[in-house]
């Protein structure tokens, strides 16, 4: 049974339609990664998976049953979403900043509690931020303030993650700490992980399932090393280049040609 699943959905905004009839079924405990080219849909498609957005037609489901049926508790004890650089409020702290992941778990009957203090200790270890707790987040480096959002994602104890484009301006020692910290999260913890990256590479590295996005809909998902392709590449970002078995990690690595240099 797959975690989130899509039905005849079609998305809009502004008037134009961004995805169109989809059907698509994304595995539970699994990495999924969607690709494709700016303004495609992507974005828009993980926020749909969130109920961020409400389908022109068609419906997504969570377990099983229609998202949008389910209250906001229900949802956000099922799944948590970190969209493309959040901003936090001015002067929190790091242990504030993830203590907010608990709010789904607090009602007037139910306050802040041991295990509300649990999850957000191990939240903080499980992203190496616990001697960084008391420190206010706009005083953190790029790396560190993306395991802080992470780290909230964590606190609120779903077994769904959605992220949208993690790695964004982070330096390439930090794109790979991030990612290896969800893949670990997936491995270790069962955690469906399902995030959008533009790097086509590290996509294809870090992912058990592909999925592209192009032209409204899903042109092709799968494996990486059974999707990806130099047709796929021209297809949805209209690139011309070679893909080689990546020699370290066998994964395919894509190789892009400019305009007029193919071989």
């Amino acid at each position: 049974m797959a975690s989130i699943t899509s039905r005849a959905l079609t998305l809009a905004y502004a008037g134009r339609t961004i995805i169109q009839g989809l059907d698509l079924a994304l595995p539970r405990g699994q990495v999924s990664v969607l690709i494709g080219s700016n303004g495609c849909g992507k974005s828009t498609l993980l926020k749909a998976f969130a109920r961020l957005i409400a389908p022109a037609a068609g419906s997504v489901l969570l377990n099983g049953a229609d998202i949008h049926r389910q209250s906001t508790a229900q949802v956000a004890r099922e799944l948590a979403i970190l969209t493309q650089m959040p901003l936090a409020p001015e002067g929190i702290s790091v242990r504030e900043l993830v203590s907010l992941g608990r709010y789904p778990y607090q009602s007037w009957r139910q306050q802040w509690s041991a295990e509300d203090e649990a999850q957000v200790a191990r939240a903080l270890a499980r992203t190496d931020l616990l001697g960084l707790a008391e420190r206010p987040v706009d005083q953190l480096s790029g790396g560190q303030r993306q395991r802080a959002w992470i780290a909230m994602a964590l606190a609120q104890h779903t077994e769904v993650l959605l992220l949208d484009e993690p790695t964004t301006y982070l330096d390439l020692a930090h794109q790979i700490d991030v990612l290896d910290l969800l893949r670990e999260l997936n491995r270790n913890e069962g955690k469906t992980v399902i995030m959008v990256l533009h790097d086509l590479n590290l996509a294809c590295r870090y992912a058990d399932h592909l999925v592209a996005v192009h032209g409204r809909s899903v042109v092709a998902q799968g494996a990486p090393a059974a999707i990806m392709s130099e047709a796929l590449v021209q297809q949805v970002f209209g690139l011309d280049c070679r893909i080689i078995p990546d020699p370290y990690f066998h994964t395919p690595l894509c190789i892009p040609f400019s305009k007029g240099q193919r071989p």
